[in-house]
């Protein structure tokens, strides 16, 4: 019986990241292991203080129907692999992990490669968006396709 060669979640718990990597590893053949692990930094807006929080929401079914269709393109583009992408939604604290990417190719040129698209793309073409709240109960969307300088707008 074959394994599963792709692994898309996501979730309202803390990721476990072991699991993640456990995933793309195992198979001889690929020697190439990258995986990129984002967290919520402890930004401070001279406004309102600092990151209490940042929320995310996702369009639960499209957004893993984006996500599956990138880990597919991923694997086609640099050769046979694995693919885990796991995304969190729900309130993450600072320093906690929100999205997690492992990727497993024939050689680490493929899954440096691989793992920097994905997580460019998912960033960019996945219905997953995040809002900053503030120590001051201040709350502002962030919009993913935009640097960090004017990339954020206040809440109504």
């Amino acid at each position: 019986m074959s394994r599963a060669v792709i692994h898309i979640d996501v979730v309202a718990t803390p990721i476990n990241a072991e699991d993640v990597r456990a995933f793309v590893l195992g198979d001889p053949a690929l020697g190439g292991i990258c995986t990129f692990e984002g967290a919520t930094r402890a930004d401070t807006d001279a406004t309102h203080g600092a990151i209490a929080r940042l929320d995310y929401e996702a369009y639960d079914g499209m957004a893993r129907r984006q996500m599956q269709r990138l880990a597919e393109e991923a694997l086609e583009q640099w050769g046979p692999g694995r693919v885990a992408m796991v995304h969190r939604t729900g309130a993450v604290l600072p320093g906690e992990i929100s999205v997690m990417i492992a990727v497993a190719c024939g050689h680490r040129d493929g899954a440096f490669a691989a793992c920097r698209w994905l997580i460019d793309t998912l960033k960019r073409d996945v219905p997953i968006w995040k809002r900053d709240i503030y120590e001051d109960g201040s709350k502002r969307w962030v919009d993913p396709t935009i640097g960090i300088s004017g990339s954020k707008r206040d809440e109504a």
